[in-house]
């Protein structure tokens, strides 16, 4: 017996619920977001000086809150431009299913730093890389069937716009990230 992807009823369950959008941060947002500040904090206490630069608990414990608000506020930011982008195809999407993207595209990038625990460059690397490769097929997956569109091309272009700005949404979070490490690292010396 062959198992197909339609044959899973995840992505129908998942466009069905009806999970308010208090619920899904409390449930789903907050405690992913929490993965990637905890794993740099664990990274640079155990592996400073060698896979992170060697900070300070207190630097590091800085560096993880601003990284955690970021990652917060950019969920409500990315849901704010998918429901826009929806109009871009002409899919009057509302905000709780764009939240709901904003929300599930991004689980691997959330969970990628548990590999923090491996003090390796390469590893970390590849783990990274994969993160953002199913983030991709997640959102060229997730959008269509969320947002019950049936045209591929209007499904591809909308799949593809969220894409775009969910990258451009990862590259402000790193960008912040480092800025946050750079002040904290020149300025406290805590």
């Amino acid at each position: 017996m062959q198992l197909h992807i339609h044959d899973i009823h995840g992505w129908d369950f998942i466009a069905r619920s009806r999970l308010s959008i208090l619920t899904m941060l409390f449930l789903y947002a907050l405690p992913l977001s929490v993965i990637p500040p905890v794993m740099i904090y664990y990274a640079g206490i155990n592996y400073g000086g060698g896979l992170l630069p060697a900070l300070s608990e207190s630097q590091l414990q800085i560096i993880g809150a601003v990284f955690f608000l970021a990652e917060i506020v950019m969920v409500f930011l990315m849901a704010g431009v998918i429901h826009r982008l929806g109009e871009v195809v002409d899919i009057e999407a509302d905000y709780d299913d764009a939240f709901k993207l904003a929300v599930v595209i991004p689980i691997p990038l959330w969970l990628a730093p548990l590999f923090l625990v491996i003090p390796s460059y390469t590893v970390n690397l590849v783990m990274g890389s994969l993160a953002i490769v199913a983030a991709g097929i997640l959102a060229f997956r997730a959008v269509p069937e969320i947002f019950k569109i049936e045209e591929k091309g209007r499904a591809m272009l909308l799949s593809s716009l969220v894409m775009f700005a969910g990258m451009v949404a990862w590259v402000a979070l790193m960008l912040l990230t480092l800025i946050t490490w750079s002040a904290v690292t020149s300025t406290l010396s805590l």
